[in-house]
């Protein structure tokens, strides 16, 4: 196979512009099949519009290098990185993502073979350069894709941890941050930082951590716990921690973790109560012997 510098590539795509922009378009809305509600009408004729414009710009400015480094693939990779990244946040998977570059092929190679087809060395060329240009831009898509998908999945485990971790006003100037599930490093960051707000916000003097739901606490929990509660007694709030059990209580001395000057409490009503009475409030029952109270 002989090699070549130059292409007929760009002049080829020039001349059928049209035709080939209609069977992908054609193409990429069959391959879609049952995600095609997923994309509007005006993006599948944009998007192949936009990247044949960025992909005659890429083999005029490089020549046939496969090479995406190339300044002259600047555009279509940033193109191929924002199609990606709507993609994954639209559902698509990366093979359906990937098949935006790939479907180009077939419109592109009938139109080779139908001006190249008596020089039959040229066309083998031609095809074989589109091929090695196509896949590296779709191979690019799809790590692309992978990409934006671990932002997106990333992005969504911080909020699910944020989510399962909020901080209640009890009371005027009480706090309580039910803690369920495992305490890492990661999550003992947001606990703490979400509690540190809570207390800026509404000025409050008590914070109850629960520990309930959490359903072991080894040297590492511990550590967090204790940072936390450091934390907030630099913002003037004394921590106190309920949902001790007696498996955490021996598990905790086991492990010769030190809580000296920390309020510890079986059950999350009776760090509340204790919360009241430092701040000199009584909850008293209310009689309704006689009927409700008159409005």
């Amino acid at each position: 196979m002989a090699t070549t510098t130059t292409s007929r590539i760009p002049e080829i795509v020039q001349r059928f512009e049209r035709e080939i922009l209609a069977e992908w378009t054609q193409l990429q809305g069959a391959a879609m099949g049952s995600r095609r509600d997923r994309a509007r009408d005006d993006e599948l004729m944009e998007q192949p519009r936009k990247f044949l414009r960025f992909f005659l710009m890429g083999m005029q400015g490089a020549g046939v290098s496969p090479d995406l480094r190339n300044p002259a693939w600047g555009e279509a990779r940033e193109f191929l990185a924002d199609l990606s990244r709507s993609r994954a946040m639209q559902g698509f998977t990366p093979s359906e993502t990937a098949s935006f570059v790939f479907s180009l092929k077939q419109p592109l190679f009938t139109r080779l073979r139908q001006e190249l087809g008596r020089d039959p060395e040229l066309l083998a060329d031609e095809i074989w350069t589109a091929t090695l240009l196509l896949d590296q831009l779709g191979l690019y898509t799809s790590e692309a894709f992978q990409k934006a998908r671990e932002e997106v999945i990333r992005r969504q485990e911080k909020e699910m941890v944020e989510l399962s971790t909020p901080v209640v006003e009890l009371w005027d100037g009480i706090l309580a941050l039910p803690v369920i599930g495992t305490l890492d490093s990661a999550r003992s960051q947001v606990v703490m930082e979400n509690l540190l707000q809570k207390i800026v916000e509404t000025k409050s003097s008590f914070a109850i951590i629960d520990i309930t739901g959490v359903p072991t606490v080894d040297t590492l929990v511990a550590q967090h716990l204790l940072k936390t509660i450091s934390a907030a007694r630099l913002m003037g709030a004394e921590c106190i921690i309920s949902g001790i059990r007696p498996q955490i209580a021996q598990t905790i001395v086991h492990l010769g973790v030190e809580l000296q000057g920390v309020v510890t409490k079986s059950t999350l009503a009776d760090a509340f109560a204790i919360a009241l009475a430092r701040r000199s409030l009584t909850v008293t029952p209310v009689n309704h012997a006689d009927g409700p109270p008159s409005r």
